[in-house]
C-alpha cells in the first residue's frame, strides 16, 4: 500500500538567534563540568574507594564518553534547544517524549541551587552568618542564595551573546585554578606512600562502583550536553556541536584525575588517622581549601576560596540557562503550556527563565546541602541521558537520509552499550535515592497531564502510547532491582537503613541490570515510530550546515 505523503514545515528556529560559535559551545560544556564538583568530589570519592577512587574516575569518564559520543551524532544531526528533551520524542512521540523532557527538565532546574549551595559552604568559613552550624542556611544566607540565583537571571536576559562571553571569561578561570593547583601540589606535596594506605581497594568493587554515582563522581562530569541544549543557537551546529560535545568532556576527565591524584598525594599521614572513610584534616571547610590550609599553603587556599565562588557560580550561570531552554523545547513538542515559548526582544525565553528562577529558589527549602542532592541529580541526569540512545538506534532507521557531520562509528553497538552504563550509573546510586527520584516522576507526569488535560498548549500532541509501551516495565524494573539489591548512597554500611535488601548480590545485580536494559533496548526499537510520522515531527528543524 502506497504511503501517505508527508508534509515538511519550513524550517524555523522562532525567537532564538544563532549566535555561538565553537569556543562558546565547548565553554557551555565545560562551564558545567568543571563547578562545585572539582571542589568536594576529590574528597568524596576517596573516602568512599580509598586509593580506588582513581579507578571510580576512569569508570565514570569512559560511561560519560560512550553516552558523549552519542549525544555528538544526535546534537549534529538535530540543532534544536533543549536537544536531549526533544531526541527521543522524535524517535517515540508524545508519551516517552514527555517523559524524557521532565527527566531532563528535573535534573537541570536543581543544579544552578546545588552550585550556589556549594559557593555559600566555601563562603561560610568567613561570613558566618551564612548558614548554621549544620550547614543549613540562615535567613540572610537565603537572601544570599536569592542574589545568586538573581544575578544568573539577570546575565541571561541580556541575551545568549552576553551569556556566551560571561561564561567563557569564567570558564577559562574555572579551568585554571584547578591546572594550577594540580601544579602547586604535584611540585610541593606528593607523598606517594599514600597510595599504599590500606591496600589499592579497601572497600572493595561496592566501594569503587558507589563511588561512581554517589561521591560526586559522575555529578563532577556531567554538563557535556549543554552544547546540544544551545544547538538551536550555534552559528554552525553541524561542525560545532560533535567537537563541543566531545571536546569538553575529554578536558573534563583529565582535569578530575590530575585533581584525584594530588589529593591523595598531599594529604598528610595525619589525615589518615580515622582511616579513607573519616578523613580529617585541619582546614575549615571545602576538601581543597582545608588541605592547603592544613599543610601549609595559606595563600593557596584563599584562592581556592575566591575559586569557591567562581567556579560554581559559572557552572550555576549556565545551567539556568539550560533549564530555560529544556522547558522551551518542551513547549515546542506541545507538553507544557505555550507561555515557556514567549521570548524577548533579545531572543531570551522569558517566562522560562523565571519560572527556573523560581523553582531554583523552592530546591533550597528540602535540600539544604550540598552533599544530600548530588545522588539525586546523578540519577536524574543519567536518566535523561538514557533517552538518548535509545533514540539513536532508532533515528538510523527513521530517519536514515538526513546529513549526519558526525557520524558514530559502529553506532549499532555503542548505542546498546551505552544504555547499559547509564542504567548502572542509575542503579549504583542506591534505593535511597532512587525511591525519591520515583516520586518526582509521578510528580511530574501529574502537571504534564494537568497540561495536556487543560489544554493550555494548543499544539497538544497526540499520545503516542504503542511507541512507549516499554516506559513503566523499564522505570518500575529498575526501580524493583534497585530496591532488592544492595546499593545505598551512603554506603553498604547503612544498607539497612535505606531499604535495600541485598538479595541481588554483587554481579549478579549488575548482570541482571544489563539483561533488563537490552531487552528494554530492543524492545523500544520495535516498536518505535512509523518513519513518516518520525519524519513529521522533526519537519521543522533547522537544517544543519
Amino acid at each position: 500500500m502506497e504511503q501517505p505523503a508527508v508534509t515538511h514545515v519550513t524550517p524555523s528556529n522562532p525567537g532564538l538567534r544563532r549566535d555561538i560559535g565553537l569556543i562558546g559551545l565547548v565553554w557551555a560544556s565545560e562551564g558545567s563540568i568543571i563547578g562545585s564538583g572539582w571542589l568536594f568530589g576529590s574528597l568524596y570519592a576517596a573516602q568512599a574507594a580509598g586509593t580506588a577512587a582513581l579507578l571510580s574516575w576512569g569508570i565514570g569518564a569512559l560511561a560519560i564518553i560512550v553516552l558523549a559520543f552519542v549525544h555528538a551524532e544526535l546534537g549534529a544531526m538535530y540543532p534544536v534547544a533543549g536537544g536531549t528533551a526533544r531526541f527521543p520524542h522524535y524517535a517515540f512521540g508524545s508519551v516517552a517524549g514527555a517523559s524524557f523532557g521532565w527527566f531532563s527538565w528535573l535534573q537541570a532546574v536543581t543544579v544552578a541551587p546545588i552550585e550556589v549551595m556549594a559557593s555559600l559552604n566555601y563562603l561560610s568559613v568567613h561570613v558566618s552568618w551564612v548558614q548554621t552550624g549544620k550547614n543549613h542556611l540562615t535567613p540572610p544566607g537565603y537572601g544570599l542564595a536569592v542574589a545568586f540565583m538573581a544575578f544568573f537571571v539577570v546575565v541571561n536576559f541580556l541575551g545568549v551573546r552576553w551569556l556566551a562571553h560571561t561564561n567563557s571569561a569564567a570558564t577559562w578561570w574555572k579551568i585554571a585554578v584547578p591546572l594550577f593547583t594540580v601544579a602547586v601540589l604535584a611540585a610541593t606535596r606528593f607523598h606517594g606512600g599514600n597510595f599504599a594506605y590500606q591496600g589499592f581497594a579497601p572497600f572493595g568493587a561496592k566501594g569503587v562502583l558507589s563511588a561512581v554515582s554517589t561521591s560526586g563522581v559522575i555529578f563532577a562530569l556531567l554538563g557535556f550536553e549543554q552544547a546540544d541544549q544551545l544547538a538551536g543557537e550555534s552559528r554552525h551546529p553541524a561542525r560545532d556541536i560533535p567537537r563541543a560535545v566531545i571536546g569538553s568532556i575529554l578536558i573534563g576527565a583529565l582535569v578530575y584525575v590530575a585533581l584525584q591524584v594530588v589529593f591523595i598525594a598531599a594529604l598528610p599521614h595525619s589525615a589518615f588517622v580515622h582511616g579513607w572513610a573519616n578523613l580529617t584534616f585541619s582546614g575549615k571547610a571545602g576538601p581543597f581549601a582545608g588541605l592547603a590550609s592544613s599543610i601549609g599553603l595559606g595563600w593557596l587556599a584563599a584562592l581556592l576560596y575566591i575559586d569557591a565562588v567562581v567556579s560554581p557560580t559559572g557552572t550555576g550561570l549556565i545551567y539556568v540557562t539550560a533549564t530555560s531552554r529544556v522547558s522551551y523545547g518542551l513547549s515546542r513538542n506541545g507538553y507544557v503550556p505555550e507561555l515557556f515559548e514567549r521570548t524577548s526582544r533579545r531572543g531570551v525565553p522569558w517566562f522560562s527563565l523565571l519560572f527556573a528562577f523560581a523553582i531554583g529558589l523552592i530546591v533550597f527549602l528540602p535540600f539544604p546541602t550540598w552533599q544530600k542532592l548530588v545522588g539525586f541529580i546523578t540519577s536524574a541526569s543519567v536518566l535523561m541521558y538514557a533517552g538518548a540512545p535509545l533514540a539513536f538506534g532508532c533515528l538510523r532507521r527513521q530517519d536514515p537520509d538526513r546529513l549526519r557531520p558526525y557520524r558514530l562509528p559502529g553506532g549499532g553497538f555503542w548505542a546498546p552499550v551505552a544504555f547499559v552504563v547509564a542504567n548502572l550509573i542509575i542503579y549504583w546510586a542506591g534505593w535511597d535515592t532512587l525511591w525519591r527520584l520515583g516520586v518526582a516522576i509521578v510528580l511530574g507526569y501529574l502537571l504534564l497531564g494537568c497540561s495536556a488535560a487543560l489544554r493550555l498548549n494548543p499544539r497538544t500532541p497526540r499520545m503516542d502510547f504503542r511507541s512507549a509501551q516499554w516506559l513503566p516495565v523499564y522505570l518500575i524494573g529498575m526501580g524493583v532491582i534497585s530496591w532488592q539489591g544492595g546499593f545505598c548512597s551512603t554506603g553498604p554500611a547503612s544498607r539497612v537503613a535505606c531499604g535495600a535488601t541485598d538479595r541481588i548480590p554483587l554481579w549478579w545485580d549488575i548482570a541482571v541490570i544489563a539483561a533488563l536494559s537490552l531487552v528494554i533496548y530492543y524492545w523500544a526499537q520495535l516498536v518505535r515510530l512509523p518513519a513518516e510520522r518520525t519524519l513529521e515531527y522533526v519537519g521543522a528543524v533547522e537544517p544543519v550546515r
